[in-house]
């Protein structure tokens, strides 16, 4: 009896190649850009490289949303050789230790919000308005965060709130700094034109349901 041999084919996976040092411009690019380490003449070796870089724009086009993006991609062909590529480029290479700088850390403000749901921003116009002088300006300001601070509320509280209340946060959360004009009077909210209080809500909701309740009450009639 006769055996046959099977050949088999051996899969590589990605864990036994080469690593990729810009994964985004896949394994094509990069064995171009060993191959372009190999050549000696340098005007073809620079010849070569801006075609790659060409090659890359084309791959990455979202490049382009980046200010100096031809300087990007002549830094990331340096980065793909592993910094070891020696051609003429418009643009000085990058250092190795450029990938391994940490980002400077971004102030936060850890103060304790006064008021959650508001949140922080509304605590930074406030503190804005207070430093403004009385005035007409002024109480179009109140008045304007106000009508934005009811909106804010509304969205953690669907019930309705009054003015008096809105008026009686911002002098709280100013720390008195900010007193309310009396007889300041707020246009009704987009939340409320919209019909996003409970109020409107439940209204629509009980029209929905004797809606429901009569069809059903119709069947049963058949």
């Amino acid at each position: 009896m006769e055996t046959k041999e099977i050949d088999t084919c051996k899969l590589l996976y990605n864990t036994e190649r080469v690593k990729l040092y810009i994964p985004e411009y896949g394994r094509n690019v990069q064995k171009m850009v060993e191959y372009l380490k190999t050549i000696e003449d340098r005007q073809k070796r620079n010849e070569q490289a801006r075609a790659i870089v060409k090659v890359m724009e084309i791959i990455n086009p979202a490049v382009h949303h980046q200010d100096d993006y031809e300087h990007k991609l002549w830094d990331h062909l340096h980065i793909i050789s592993g910094f070891d590529l020696d051609v003429d480029s418009p643009y000085p290479a990058p250092a190795p230790e450029s990938l391994h700088q940490q980002p400077l850390p971004v102030p936060l403000n850890k103060t304790p919000l006064k008021a959650t749901h508001y949140g922080r921003n509304i605590e930074n116009m406030i503190d804005l308005i207070a430093e403004k002088e009385d005035g007409e300006e002024k109480t179009a300001m109140i008045r304007t965060l106000a009508v934005y601070m009811r909106q804010q509320y509304l969205i953690w509280n669907k019930d309705t709130v009054s003015d008096e209340t809105i008026l009686q946060d911002i002098e709280r959360l100013s720390d008195n700094r900010i007193r309310v004009p009396e007889g300041l009077q707020l246009s009704k909210g987009a939340s409320e034109q919209n019909g996003f209080n409970r109020h409107g809500n439940n209204q629509n909701k009980n029209k929905s349901n004797q809606r429901h309740k009569n069809g059903k009450n119709w069947k049963q009639r058949k």
